[in-house]
């Protein structure tokens, strides 16, 4: 459902800035670096910074990835998304 006065696309990034909040998040809880995150999820580090940053746009594929790298289920990732609007 989109938020009133919200566009499709001003939807699209606030879901992804939501995602990425949540990657970082996760990512500090472990207390491992974007580097190390990105080796246990056999990514680039420069991807792992993009998708913290909010500038990528995961695929599903990624995102089992990351979930995998974070020691958590790709549904437990994606349920991780909390904020306001999302």
């Amino acid at each position: 459902m989109l938020f009133p006065g919200c566009s499709k696309s001003m939807h699209s990034a606030a879901v992804i800035q939501c995602f990425a909040a949540s990657v970082r998040k996760l990512r500090h809880g472990l207390k491992i670096s974007q580097e190390e995150l990105a080796e246990r999820a056999d990514l680039h580090r420069t991807y792992i910074a993009d998708i913290e940053r909010g500038a990528r746009n995961p695929t599903l594929l990624t995102i089992k990835k990351l979930a995998c790298g974070l020691g958590v289920s790709a549904a437990d990732l994606l349920a991780e998304i909390k904020c306001d609007g999302c």
